[in-house]
């Protein structure tokens, strides 16, 4: 059997694959940096040249990305899986780019290794993505593996114009993923146009897609293109699209199925070649459910899904995006990268981060600006970071019982929890009466307050009223104007 060849600078690295490999009865030969593998590949028998070549893709001299580019021109079609410490979007799309069977961030799960390496013998086919510039900084960055699955998907998108329907909280990085899809597609040269279907007026906003001709309306003294026409060529990113008008819903789908449109007041067809990749943080099957989400035009956009994971349901990389976050900061402020003390790190891997990644990097700027020191402490976080630590370790109050024995979540005593026997109270007085619309009456009730209460407290700056709420500024006077808070 031809031998597996591993190329890693790191001994431990190549100790523990060549034990493992030989535990499984396949054969190793191995290697220090990429220069001895193309002296070997160069001199080496059929016999001897390898079934499967596994790669580090940072070594002294040629990097593995370039070894698997001259390796595939001296043997085509030899699966390598390019193994990295450096968990970034970056190495992920390269190395799929270049022709590699497989991505193997480091620290490695061995089991899965070998399952990865048999896999690679036996079927010995390649994935391909497009391949961004190996010196410009990481698009995104992310070792959890939920963050390392969405990676591949972008890297098996990338020579596919297919539409993708991208869901997940407000602030986990939506819009970062959609770029990426754009860098990485056969359209990159294109424009990436975004839009914020939420954050624009109903009676705006169809002005805004399809454009308008002179006259179409008071106002319109020229023609204007709409962010179809602008995206022509490109990828046209409808964020928020869960909250798009019924009536616009079906002029998307009429677009997205023939290619055309007519702008607003026009007698004549637009044609336009537009790859769309649209952005929710809805659950759009609810939405469908209820009749506020065409069902046709959800089953249109839902054609490829990537779920984008909370920043809670991916804690391993709060230091990594924390340490991103502060020496980019530190950058354009021209100042020197602050660090987290262990125990900073440790209270903010507890945070719940309602606003997800949007929320660690603003975090971060104050940290940059406000820290008194250069090592930040537990006692530098910011108020809404301290409280919660206070509160995850305060005693717990006893568990009360709902309705049907289900026990009811504790809540800390430092909590005051008059409010919510005060919601309940209402939610009662108001079931009794036989409404039917009490959610919605609640949560706008609810959200004026909040709202109004964070305004109050930043003194009418609606920026840093979003920024303590944990949401975007677009979303905030959206729901104001909903709520008639203007």
């Amino acid at each position: 059997m031809q031998p597996i060849w591993i190329v890693d600078d790191d001994p431990s690295i190549r100790f523990v694959l060549e034990k493992a490999l030989a535990r499984e009865n396949l054969p190793t030969r191995s290697f220090t940096q990429a220069r001895e593998v193309l002296d070997a590949l160069g001199s080496a028998s059929a016999a001897e040249r390898p079934l499967v070549l596994i790669s580090d893709i940072r070594m002294p001299g040629p990097s593995g990305l370039q070894l698997l580019e001259q390796v595939h021109a001296l043997q085509p079609g030899l699966p390598v899986i390019i193994m990295t410490a450096y968990s970034d979007l970056d190495s992920a799309v390269s190395a799929f780019q270049r022709g590699a069977f497989e991505y193997l961030p480091k620290p490695f799960d061995l089991p899965h290794a070998i399952e990865l390496i048999r896999r690679a013998v036996q079927e010995g086919e390649r994935e391909q993505t497009s391949e961004p510039g190996e010196d410009s900084p990481p698009e995104m960055l992310g070792q959890a593996a939920a963050m390392q699955e969405v990676f591949r998907a972008i890297g098996r998108l990338s020579q596919s114009q297919v539409t993708v329907l991208i869901t997940g909280e407000s602030g986990s990085g939506k819009e970062l993923v959609a770029r990426a899809l754009h860098r990485h597609s056969p359209v990159a040269r294109g424009p990436f146009v975004a839009i914020n279907t939420a954050a624009i007026p109903k009676d705006l906003l169809e002005s805004e897609l399809f454009g308008h001709e002179r006259g179409a309306f008071t106002g319109a003294q020229v023609q204007r293109r709409g962010r179809f026409e602008q995206a022509d060529g490109g990828t046209l990113f409808l964020d928020e699209i869960g909250d798009m008008p019924l009536e616009l819903q079906t002029r998307l789908l009429r677009v997205l199925s023939d290619g055309q449109f007519y702008r607003v007041g026009g007698h004549q067809a637009v044609k336009a070649q537009v790859r769309v990749i649209a952005a929710t943080h809805q659950n759009l099957e609810q939405r469908v459910q209820a009749g506020q989400f065409r069902e046709d035009l959800f089953h249109r956009l839902n054609v490829i899904r990537l779920r984008l994971p909370p920043l809670r349901e991916r804690r391993e990389d709060i230091a990594m995006l924390a340490r991103h976050f502060l020496q980019h900061s530190a950058r354009q402020l021209g100042m020197e990268a602050k660090r987290l003390a262990p125990a900073a790190l440790a209270q903010l891997e507890t945070f719940a981060f309602p606003g997800n990644v949007r929320q660690l990097e603003n975090i971060c700027h104050w940290l940059t600006v406000m820290a008194p020191a250069q090592v930040v402490e537990p006692k530098d976080l910011p108020p809404e970071v301290r409280a919660s630590g206070s509160a995850a370790l305060a005693p717990l109050l006893p568990s009360t019982t709902l309705a049907g024995g289900e026990a009811a979540v504790p809540v800390p005593a430092s909590v005051t929890p008059g409010w919510e026997l005060g919601l309940a109270q209402e939610a009662s007085a108001l079931l009794d009466t036989g409404a039917s619309d009490i959610w919605t009456q609640l949560e706008r009730r609810f959200e004026a307050r909040l709202i109004q209460a964070a305004l109050s407290s930043t003194q009418g700056r609606r920026v840093e009223a979003a920024q303590r709420l944990g949401i975007g500024r677009n979303t905030l006077t959206r729901k104001m104007q909903e709520l008639g808070l203007e």
